[in-house]
């Protein structure tokens, strides 16, 4: 109570002195973000033809003495506000390549395309939910059961080979493309070589941590013609050729591993691990129509959308109770409240990270992950848009936006077009809200001298040769997290509410239900279910 007053009597002061409206629409901009950036430097640009100065900013002048930009953090335990913005976009990106717009044609709707889910195999009896049968322990676990994807014996588990496949699946999901593209062509009558002249395979795929913490991955495949969506696919191309395509790719995707010599994991009464790595039997593959999922199920293309993008903020830490961070030192799992499961996958990581054959698996660096390092949301590139391209277009809506326009006076808005002066624009800290926006700041410049960037950039934010604008920055790094000061005055403004405009909204009949046992009846997951518990 006592900081808490302080903090207040010195907000009272900023107040009295006419700081505290710049620095609450400063801190505003963030968008709630839990641990933005701090910056401290410059940025001038000019107008190389007539040597006028066209903006000049420098942070000595901003309310708060630094550039706040937004941690762009995708992990929902992290930030819930930057999370939040990336699942929104990443949901947009793959609805458009579901039913079109973003730049992609509405005719993207009627090419073959399936939604397939792989899962890891299993390395041991879990407790799990098998439908509306008891677990294997004769218990009824609720869906909110600790217990659920824990080890029935954990001495008897296989935690060399759980780590591992982690490990090994960015390398079997890329072997499983491979495959894919060949029996397609195989089905087609065509060499891989020769596909490329006929058809295009576009994928998105997001990875999922499971309960018992090994990933599977969710992904929408789609066939296109030999220019991408907007091509027509040949006639030959069918959901049927797709989806037997997908099931003979997924079981014939091996990726070998160099054996260990002796008995590995934490316990010596572990199981050696198998010689190669391969998916897991349950291969759920299902066809995407135009309005709905599986013919009668009531899923539409919004509900999959949906459904693929909110694990893309999601880690192992949500599902499996593990870290969201990487650890310096094994000791540091003392200070951690974690899962005795996701304990034990740690330190066989840990262990497993010291032996040669596994130096290039870097699984100490990965082992909060579980030896999982590779991409949650990948795609291809003629799926859909970008995410650049999405936090563009939101850059350029609340650029137009005649109320996001800030007086001359508040240098917490900074417009990066050249015919718009410093202050009429949308804030630094939206534009910027991940790594690919903050490298806008310096993006497109050459070194004129030590700390110093200067390039040429047109007034759209595009190089042309043509551009007479020259930008010269300096920009350091000052630190993470508000000061004691902002972060106060942060808990006050975040006790008004705000309306989430951005959401995507979903219908009634798209959100998930229960039966009367307490199972999800969600029909993207009733398939494959037990292989996600277990």
């Amino acid at each position: 109570m006592e900081r808490r007053a302080r903090l207040t009597a010195r907000l009272a002061k900023l107040a009295a002195a006419g700081y505290l409206a710049p620095l609450a629409r400063q801190i505003g901009s963030l968008g709630g973000c839990a641990r933005p950036i701090r910056l401290t430097g410059h940025r001038t640009r000019l107008d190389t033809a007539t040597g006028q100065i066209l903006d000049h900013l420098d942070t000595r002048h901003l309310p708060a003495g630094e550039l706040l930009v937004r941690c762009g953090n995708r992990r929902a335990t992290r930030c819930p506000a930057c999370s939040t913005l990336y699942r929104y976009d990443t949901y947009q990106l793959i609805a458009a390549g579901l039913r079109g717009g973003k730049t992609i044609p509405t005719t993207v709707a009627t090419h073959p395309r399936v939604f397939a889910t792989l899962t890891a195999p299993g390395f041991g009896p879990v407790h799990n939910q098998p439908g509306t049968a008891p677990c294997t322990c004769g218990t009824r676990h609720p869906d909110d059961d600790p217990l659920l994807g824990t080890p029935l014996n954990p001495q008897r588990y296989d935690y060399t080979g759980a780590v591992l496949w982690n490990a090994h699946a960015p390398a079997l999901w890329a072997r499983f493309t491979t495959h894919l593209r060949r029996e397609i062509a195989n089905a087609a009558g065509l060499t891989q070589r020769t596909l490329r002249h006929h058809a295009t395979l576009s994928y998105a795929k997001v990875a999922e941590y499971q309960k018992r913490g090994q990933i599977h991955f969710h992904t929408v495949i789609r066939i296109d013609g030999p220019t991408g969506p907007t091509s027509t696919p040949p006639t030959w191309a069918t959901t049927e050729l797709l989806d037997h395509a997908v099931r003979t790719a997924a079981q014939r995707t091996r990726v070998p591993h160099q054996r260990l010599s002796g008995a590995g994991g934490a316990d010596r009464g572990q199981l050696l691990e198998p010689p190669v790595f391969r998916f897991g039997r349950q291969i759920d593959v299902r066809v995407i129509r135009s309005t709905d999922f599986t013919g009668d199920a009531p899923v539409t293309d919004r509900h999959v959308a949906a459904y693929i993008a909110k694990y893309a903020t999601k880690g192992a830490e949500t599902t499996t109770g593990t870290l969201d961070r990487r650890l310096r030192f094994l000791a540091e799992l003392a200070q951690h409240d974690i899962t005795d499961h996701a304990r034990r996958m740690i330190h066989t990581a840990w262990h497993l990270g010291t032996r040669p054959e596994h130096a290039h698996l870097r699984l100490r660096q990965w082992a909060h992950m579980l030896g999982f390092r590779g991409h949650f949301s990948t795609r291809t590139r003629h799926y859909s848009t970008t995410l650049t391209h999405l936090r563009a277009e939101r850059t350029a809506w609340r650029t137009r936006k005649p109320e996001t326009a800030a007086t001359p006076t508040d240098p917490a808005m900074v417009d990066r077009h050249a015919d718009l002066p410093i202050g009429g624009g949308q804030s630094v800290t939206d534009q910027h809200g991940d790594r690919e926006d903050r490298a806008d700041l310096t993006a497109g410049h050459t070194d004129l001298g030590p700390g110093h960037r200067a390039g040429h950039r047109a007034k759209n934010g595009r190089s042309g040769g043509a551009d007479t604008t020259l930008v010269i920055s300096h920009w350091q790094y000052a630190g993470t997290g508000l000061l004691p000061e902002l972060a106060h005055l942060a808990d006050l403004l975040a006790t008004t509410p705000r309306p989430r405009t951005e959401q995507p909204s979903r219908p009634r009949h798209a959100q998930r239900s229960r039966d009367r046992a307490g199972h999800s009846t969600d029909p993207l997951t009733t398939a494959v279910q037990t292989g996600a518990i277990a």
